[in-house]
């Protein structure tokens, strides 16, 4: 009788999991953990958005491993120590986990190898996170992109692993203790947001509305922050509740299916790609988390140019937090991501631009601000997306290209409803002049702020900042 252990990490489901498939099909008794962290309170990048949906999703995930005849084991530490505790507890003869597209998963990913080696337990770890991973993408020379577009179409010529089935049952043994679930006050963290329903099931029924409807529209309004099309799948795919094999063979399957609406969903796979591009990014440059991917751009005089961890930011900066620039679009952005924890994609971009290029303010402070308070955050795309609108990540935007956050408004919330909605100051504000600078000492209306900086100044100090 063989017993495996299968440490889940950013895999929590049942349905096409496939290191936890594999374990399944090899072995009698399969153990499924889960290992708490053990860092408390503030974290650069971790906050309660993500972790409250960590915890809804365990405790979905625990829900439905009892009804496969298992239990899962929560243990708390270090995952080599936990594991190599576990597997003597077991019997264990074998680890088996999904790998981690980041350079701190993999360096824990090689301690326990190291540690399996040490006890005589093998190691099995499998590709999940990704439909490409590491090395498979490359040029014709072997060497990685840095330009998006041809990696997308070398990407796509690549055949996809199709997905598989729901495990049957799980057989755990029975005797092995197990730590109560987490909750937010395990890492000292309170509920600030409301966010989206966690977990597998709820997962699986936004990719049941979104391919139902919304994908058919989802070239054309993707843009339009307050109801154009949207997936909001990007949790998920961040803590695992759906894998990336089932959403892009569903995608795929609807394309043929309806070749009308083929264009709308290619253009939501090439996001899935995006995704992708920004992983191998960091896998080939982990450097990217510690300055910028771009040599000439790493002096370049940002305000406010510190670690993020080490100490509070500026005013600048803490009135973009809060959402009190003057500026109504980046306002909503900000205040959508405190309130839900969730933004929409093209305010991702004007609020981490307005940060970068009106205030100046070091891209990095951004990047954390951002995982702090995403229930999606997820290390490789925040990264990407930083840089790119800092100008100085693989394939960004040129930095002579800076986008108005006034023609922004006036291009993909003409009017308003975006901005009224997560602004309430503004309500009763003409939509036309939300679109343009107010009278200089006008406020938009009472109790809103005047804009903190001349957009077109500080747009032509940008230029000169990256012009030396």
């Amino acid at each position: 009788m063989s017993t495996a252990l299968h440490w889940f990490r950013r895999d929590l489901r049942l349905t096409d999991n496939t290191a936890l498939a594999a374990a399944v099909a090899a072995h009698d008794h399969v153990v499924p953990v889960y290992i708490v962290s053990a860092w408390q309170a503030e974290h650069a990048w971790c906050g309660a958005p993500r972790q409250e949906f960590l915890c809804g999703s365990l405790a979905s995930l625990a829900k439905n491993v009892e009804a496969k005849d298992g239990r899962l084991i929560v243990r708390h530490g270090r995952a080599d120590d936990v594991l190599e505790k576990l597997a003597r507890e077991t019997g264990a003869d074998a680890i088996y986990f999904n790998r981690d597209p980041d350079p701190f998963g993999r360096a824990m990913e090689a301690r326990i190898a190291e540690m399996a080696a040490r006890i005589g337990v093998k190691v099995q770890a499998h590709k999940d996170v990704a439909l490409h991973e590491r090395d498979e993408v490359l040029t014709a020379g072997g060497t990685p992109f840095r330009v998006f577009t041809p990696y997308s179409k070398a990407w796509l010529k690549l055949d996809k692993s199709a997905p598989t089935r729901v495990i049957g049952r799980l057989s755990t043994p029975p005797h092995i203790s197990s730590e109560p679930l987490p909750t937010l006050e395990t890492w000292g963290l309170a509920s600030d947001a409301q966010i989206i329903e966690p977990g597998e099931a709820a997962a699986r029924k936004r990719l049941g509305h979104f391919l139902d409807g919304p994908i058919s529209e989802y070239g054309a309004t993707r843009n339009i922050p307050l109801g154009g099309a949207n997936s909001r799948l990007s949790q998920d795919l961040r803590h695992g509740t759906l894998s990336i094999r089932e959403i892009y063979a569903k995608c795929a399957a609807l394309a043929r299916a309806e070749p009308r609406h083929a264009r709308s969903i290619g253009t939501y796979v090439n996001e899935l790609i995006w995704r992708e591009f920004y992983m191998q990014v960091l896998w080939h440059w982990p450097g990217v988390l510690d300055h910028e991917w771009q040599e000439q751009y790493r002096d370049l005089k940002w305000r406010d140019h510190w670690r993020p961890e080490r100490q509070p930011g500026g005013e600048a900066f803490q009135r973009w937090c809060a959402g009190e620039t003057g500026f109504p679009i980046v306002d909503a952005g900000m205040r959508e991501l405190r309130a839900t924890g969730y933004m929409h994609n093209r305010v991702r971009m004007i609020t981490a631009m307005f940060l970068t290029k009106d205030l100046h303010v070091w891209w990095m402070h951004g990047e954390s601000w951002f995982m702090r308070r995403l229930v999606d955050g997820e290390i490789a795309s925040n990264n990407g997306g930083w840089q790119w609108s800092a100008s100085t990540g693989t394939d960004a935007a040129p930095y002579f290209r800076i986008q108005n956050p006034w023609s922004q408004t006036k291009r993909f919330d003409p009017d308003g409803d975006y901005i009224k909605k997560w602004v309430p100051e503004l309500r009763d504000v003409p939509a036309p002049k939300l679109c343009a600078p107010p009278t200089p000492g006008l406020a938009l209306a009472k109790g809103y702020p005047l804009p903190i900086v001349d957009h077109h100044r500080e747009r032509d100090a940008a230029l000169e900042m990256f012009r030396r």
